[in-house]
């Protein structure tokens, strides 16, 4: 194919490439690719999005193996190793503008680090990459209140540089946005909502309820409570404990499964022994078949966080068709299937959480899992969905700032 301009043809493989011949350049900064929230959905984005039109690497902060580290190899991305002493910034600014000069050129940087992804962002600017997004995943707004004047001042300045060098925001709530971009965020259209998607491939698959009970050494005829999440103090696990301890009393057929792993669970595995539940309670460590255990082993889902972003595993679990018992810190947004949802203050005592939890044994089904599943599929939660609007973004942002200087 030829191009004729003031009598010169020009062929097209000689002429000079355009913005829109190349594919857009993404470069995610995460910790490290763990199966944590976070870090699935950017999976479930990297599987899904048209990877010849968006290549997508990750800058992380570990050099250790990660869960999804092969994968993202296998799907043609990087993964970067940036090294993060929090109390050297210099060496890291050093290292991440290097990594830009070296890996790069990156059309867009795009920051999944919370306050932090103020300094990325302001890297990323000196470095003239175009478009400079912060993503919050976390209502932090409990952790602002109690924090002390070194952290105050971190979370002003981080914040002062997120409205100085970000040219998108985006929060996986209402509460997410506002705790990073500020409570008056809806005055600047940079600030927006953006929920998670889930891939609901796997929830299609048939499950063999008597199989996966078997494989991980549950009764068939077990009441069994379900929470997913890092061990990690977020999670309130201590008070997961108590409730289930308080479920025991009543229902001494009662399993908890907890699935996820972290720091705590030493901890947790001698409150598990203290309060006599250690034939009870099952740590299965990290899993890749989440929706597997969640629709073929759990009865009910239990998720007394202190606070949240959105929690996306609660949306997981409706599409599993589980009734949900959750604190009311969670934002409001996780409501999806709305029959299967009840909230709770932690204000309330184990005990009161636990007349919930057995509650659920006795009610009627008002909606199939199948039902429940079709209402994910038709929300804002479905990937495909989500894909399409991400791609709207990364496509809006790239065409409005790529052209003009940064």
């Amino acid at each position: 194919m030829y191009f004729i301009n003031s009598s010169i043809v020009i062929s097209k493989s000689d002429r000079q490439p355009t913005l829109a011949d190349r594919p857009i350049r993404i470069l995610h900064i995460v910790g490290g690719m763990v199966r944590g929230g976070i870090e699935t959905w950017l999976m479930h984005v990297l599987r899904n999005i048209d990877r010849d039109r968006f290549r997508m690497d990750f800058l992380v902060h570990t050099n250790n193996p990660c869960d999804y580290d092969e994968e993202i190899r296998i799907l043609g991305s990087q993964i970067i190793f940036c090294p993060l002493n929090r109390w050297n910034p210099w060496n890291y600014g050093a290292n991440f503008q290097h990594i830009l000069r070296k890996y790069g050129p990156y059309d867009i940087v795009h920051s999944h680090l919370h306050h932090f992804s103020g300094y990325v962002l302001r890297l990323a600017h000196q470095a003239n990459v175009p478009v400079r997004i912060a993503h919050s995943h976390l209502d932090s707004t409990p952790l602002q209140a109690k924090a002390g004047l070194y952290w105050r001042l971190y979370f002003a300045l981080s914040k002062y540089w997120i409205t100085r060098h970000a040219t998108l925001g985006l929060g996986c709530s209402r509460p997410a946005v506002a705790a990073l971009f500020t409570a008056n965020w809806q005055r600047d259209p940079r600030w927006q909502v953006f929920y998670y998607g889930i891939d609901l491939t796997n929830f299609h698959n048939p499950v063999n309820s008597v199989a996966v009970r078997a494989e991980l050494g549950i009764p068939t005829d077990a009441f069994v409570i379900g929470h997913v999440g890092r061990l990690v103090s977020q999670k309130n696990h201590q008070f997961l404990l108590e409730i289930a301890a308080a479920v025991a009393q009543r229902e001494p057929k009662m399993r908890l499964l907890l699935i996820g792993e972290g720091i705590l669970r030493p901890k947790l595995e001698q409150e598990v022994a203290r309060l006599g539940l250690s034939d009870r309670v099952i740590f299965t460590g990290v899993r890749s078949d989440v929706s597997r255990l969640m629709r073929g082993a759990m009865d009910v889902f239990l998720f007394p966080s202190l606070y949240e972003g959105l929690g996306l595993v609660l949306v997981e679990a409706q599409a599993a068709g589980l009734p949900c018992i959750f604190s009311d810190v969670v934002p409001e947004e996780a409501d999806v299937v709305t029959s299967l949802v009840k909230r709770l203050s932690l204000s309330q005592p184990a005990s009161v959480w636990a007349d919930v939890v057995l509650a659920t044994r006795e009610a009627a089904s008002v909606i199939t899992p199948s039902e429940a599943l079709a209402v994910i599929e038709q929300s804002a939660f479905n990937v495909n969905k989500e894909i399409e609007i991400l791609t709207k973004l990364y496509n809006s942002s790239f065409t409005n700032h790529a052209r003009r200087p940064t």
